[in-house]
């Protein structure tokens, strides 16, 4: 392993760092956490001494290698392609693995399927060869909504393709005892990996959860947690220090988390997204992520902001960055020496995330807020099911392509958008959530508008795909003191796709696309009872279009 380097340039902030640092050594904290010390965080243990199982995930994970390659070798010559159904922490870092590396010659393709998007989904099952792929149903509960259903959807083409076969195109990674070990039993799956309970789902990434896709695809998966697993003591020592930076910085005000990234290590942002919200976003506090940004002039930044760039190590730091710095802003520099140094970052920042969070008076391991959208989605299905009809609120404003609802003012739609986003100060940040189907013209015209958005506010503009963000950002979003302005996009689903009640059966009362505005219906009024601002836009024809003419609005 190579040793991590991390540069500091704090400025102003340096002295309180040090303190933070010094408080650090003082209280015994990289010592108490290898010991799983809970009070570290809070004086009760609930939801923490059963959350800390990563600090042993690689040696965990590396021990069992052998066990993984036995199942796993065998597959690469029967299946051309892999479909990853999973969300948030059980999907995230199996995406990073299969963007930065590239898929080793002769083993199958990853796709990761971690939406409820009818038109994404559809596309999923005519893109791949139903026989000749292999399935991964992922989830820690076992019970989460959009996994069963997708298991569900998947398993039923299947079926259909290879009759009493289909089991056997399912591999389960989940935890003993979950609902999902009596299912794959049921359907004779080819196989069950058994994650370690002790670790929380944006903690996984260098468990079975991880490294099983990864190993799917060819990655060299003993050198990854080799890296980590041969020196933890340094690279907790290296977390740590970074850890308290970012607290104290956070309590400081500098609390928007901004990453450059090279653009390989594009998808590794979303990971770090959910790792460092998720864990801080509670209690009235938060660190905002705010990933793949496009870098304006240092002028145009609040006193909120805390850059980090990763770069590779015999490249220059970049001028914006000599300008940032001497502006003020805190500006923090990763360098990364190849891409295996992915798993020892994702160490680093995990010991972070938990160390910045003790700064920060909050338990990392938590998400009490999660559960407010689950609650609401599941009420919105609960009457749908009763009565296909259920009445949609009532638009504030009707437009050429959709409608808009919410509280506004404005006789036309761009007044009704700029007056809503005059709510927004200093220290707030704009959040674009994302329930339209993916594609790359859709992607285009959401960083259009948040560019656009970034540039007139000076502001951070932070976006997210529906319903992945729910088990990402979400909690942040409800959790933290109340500075988000959000605005929803949703569309009209058609064609639409049934989800089976139950496998093996055609029978269905729900639609991905239901399922899909339920949950973005759900997460608006878990925000609005949060007490958030929050203003949605529903497009009936050509979501795209329309995202590019509310830009040119600005």
């Amino acid at each position: 392993m190579t040793e991590p380097c991390i540069d500091y340039s704090l400025g102003e902030y340096q002295n309180a760092v040090n303190g933070a640092l010094e408080k650090m050594r003082r209280d015994n904290v990289i010592e108490r956490i290898r010991a799983k010390d809970y009070t570290l965080w809070k004086p009760k243990p609930d939801e923490i001494v059963n959350r800390l199982g990563w600090l042993e995930a690689p040696s965990e994970t590396l021990h069992k290698l052998s066990d993984i390659c036995a199942v796993i070798e065998p597959l690469k010559n029967n299946f051309s392609d892999i479909a990853l159904l999973g969300i948030g922490g059980s999907s995230l870092a199996a995406d990073v693995f299969g963007n930065i590396f590239e898929r080793k010659a002769g083993y199958p393709r990853l796709h990761v399927v971690d939406t409820t998007d009818p038109v994404f989904i559809s596309d999923i099952s005519q893109k791949i060869n139903l026989q000749k792929s292999l399935f991964i149903v992922s989830s820690k509960s076992g019970s989460t909504l959009e996994i069963t259903s997708l298991f569900k959807y998947f398993y039923n083409l299947c079926l259909d393709k290879s009759g009493s076969e289909a089991g056997r195109q399912f591999i389960f990674i989940t935890d003993e005892g979950s609902p999902l070990t009596k299912t794959a039993e049921g359907i004779s799956a080819r196989h069950i990996f058994l994650n370690n309970p002790d670790i929380g789902g944006r903690y996984s990434a260098l468990s079975l959860t991880g490294i099983v896709p990864a190993a799917l695809i060819g990655i060299d998966v003993e050198t990854l947690l080799q890296n980590v697993s041969s020196n933890p003591e340094t690279l907790m020592s290296v977390g740590a220090s970074l850890g308290a930076t970012l607290g104290m910085l956070a309590t400081k005000g500098r609390d928007k988390l901004t990453f450059v990234l090279p653009p390989r290590w594009k998808s590794y942002g979303g990971w770090l997204e959910q790792l460092i919200a998720e864990s801080t976003g509670k209690e009235g506090k938060g660190i905002l992520p705010v990933p793949d940004e496009t870098l304006s002039d240092a002028s145009g930044y609040g006193k909120d902001r805390v850059f980090v760039l990763f770069q590779n190590k015999n490249e220059a730091k970049p001028s914006a960055f000599e300008s940032l710095a001497g502006a003020g802003h805190p500006v923090i520099t990763v360098k990364i020496h190849d891409d295996y140094d992915l798993s020892a970052q994702m160490f680093i920042w995990e010991m972070a995330t938990a160390v910045a969070a003790r700064v920060m008076g909050v338990n990392p391991f938590d998400q009490p807020d999660v559960e407010a959208t689950k609650k609401h989605t599941r009420a919105v299905i609960a009457n749908l099911e009763k009565c296909s009809d259920v009445a949609d609120e009532k638009p504030a404003m009707t437009f050429g392509q959709g409608e808009i609802f919410g509280s506004i003012h404005g006789a036309a739609p761009a007044d009704a958008f700029r007056n809503f986003l005059k709510q927004a100060k200093a220290g707030d940040y704009i959040c674009l959530q994302v329930f339209l189907s993916p594609s790359q013209e859709t992607d285009e015209a959401v960083m259009g508008l948040r560019d656009v958005l970034a540039l007139k506010y000076a502001l951070p503009v932070t976006y997210g795909y529906g319903p992945r963000y729910l088990h990402s950002t979400g909690q942040l979003h409800k959790g933290d003191s109340g500075n988000g302005v959000f605005i929803q996009l949703t569309q009209d689903h058609a064609p639409d796709v049934n989800i089976p009640d139950n496998i093996g059966e055609e029978k269905s009362s729900l639609t991905f696309g239901a399922l899909n505005a339920a949950q973005a219906k759900g997460d608006r009024q878990a925000l609005t009872e949060a007490g958030r601002r929050i203003l949605r836009f529903h497009f009936r024809t050509n979501p795209a279009a329309g995202l590019k003419a509310v830009a040119e609005m600005f």
